[in-house]
């Protein structure tokens, strides 16, 4: 594990260009992708299936302060990508969790089963409980959002305070994109090569980084799609897309009682399903940071810290990420 570690770690420090042209192929539950902190699962059940939940539980560094830090993952991102802030959570007293979903990183896959962002709060509570811990601050980014909100109005007195980080769904997808065929989003996605899903991901997401910081990524994926069960993983993944599109939170955000600070980038432009709306509805929609600004003033206790960024706040913008999020926790306590 360390080796692979160290092999990712020296791969973004390395030209897109003198890398393998084609990475080795990528189990469908990245058994030979590395994390940076030991990862353990949890047996569920879905729909008579049986299923492992991975996630990794990182001890405090420093003096611990008794709270602990969950992390919620994005749609494009397994669990690992969360290292920085892990290290700074921790450093700061916290334990932190970190799991991948179901469907997702180390997790399970089904390509059977409709993807459920309420099943999901059922899993993490199901996790939580596994670890024996009652209340967690909550961390979400992108796609994570959608469990995040979620968890904080089903389970208000198990969650401290909720960090909405680059959020996907402050607006109403249905309103712009049709409904989209599962085997038609499968048939889009197997049509991108590297160069092109690392095109989509710089100007999507308005991203600050160089474009090698993106290549261990493009090439996880393309390790992905060399695998025999790249089929069962593009359908899992394309599910993901439309339980984001037809599952909506927008309207259920008044109703969060916990403090709650939005984090979000001004060149973020990600709005899922995008590149299906007519063209003329376009431009109504991804303005990520406009939309927190927006619907802040609608909830209970929000606010807004806009950072000159894009989507990947935490990689772009590490220090001051960091010192947003620990500076928030701290008045909790």
């Amino acid at each position: 594990m360390k080796i692979a570690l160290a092999a990712a770690m020296l791969a973004l420090s390395l030209p897109v260009a003198v890398r393998a042209a084609e990475p080795a192929a990528v189990g469908i539950a990245l058994e030979n992708y590395a994390y940076p902190h030991p990862v353990a699962f949890l047996p569920l059940e879905h729909g008579g299936h049986a299923v492992r939940m991975a996630y990794m539980d990182v001890a405090p560094t420093g003096p611990a302060n008794g709270r602990t830090a969950l992390l919620l993952h994005g749609r494009n991102f397994p669990a690992g990508y969360w290292a920085s802030t892990i290290k700074a959570l921790t450093a700061a007293g916290y334990r932190v969790v970190a799991p991948d979903q179901i469907q997702f990183g180390k997790s399970s896959k089904l390509d059977d089963e409709p993807v459920s962002f309420d099943r999901m709060v059922q899993d993490t509570a199901a996790l939580l409980d596994h670890l024996k811990i009652d209340k967690v601050e909550v961390i979400a980014h992108s796609m994570g959002n959608h469990v995040g909100v979620r968890w904080a109005l089903a389970h208000p007195a198990r969650t401290g305070r909720l960090v909405m980080y680059g959020p996907v769904g402050l607006e109403d997808y249905r309103l712009y994109t049709p409904t989209t065929p599962l085997a038609k989003l499968v048939a889009d996605d197997e049509a991108k090569g590297p160069e092109a899903y690392l095109n989509e991901l710089m100007t999507s997401y308005g991203l600050t980084l160089p474009r090698e910081a993106m290549a261990p990524y493009v090439e996880l994926r393309e390790g992905l799609k060399r695998s025999g069960e790249w089929p069962r993983y593009a359908r899992s993944f394309a599910a993901s897309a439309v339980a984001i599109r037809d599952q909506p939170y927008l309207q259920d955000l008044p109703k969060v009682s916990v403090p709650v600070l939005i984090l979000a980038g001004d060149r973020d432009g990600t709005a899922p399903g995008k590149g299906y709306a007519k063209p003329e509805d376009k431009p109504k929609f991804g303005h990520v940071l406009a939309r927190a600004k927006a619907l802040a003033p609608t909830m209970r206790n929000a606010r807004v810290e806009a950072f000159d960024a894009g989507h990947l706040l935490h990689l772009e913008r590490t220090e001051r990420f960091d010192a947003a999020v620990l500076a928030f926790l701290g008045e909790g306590r």
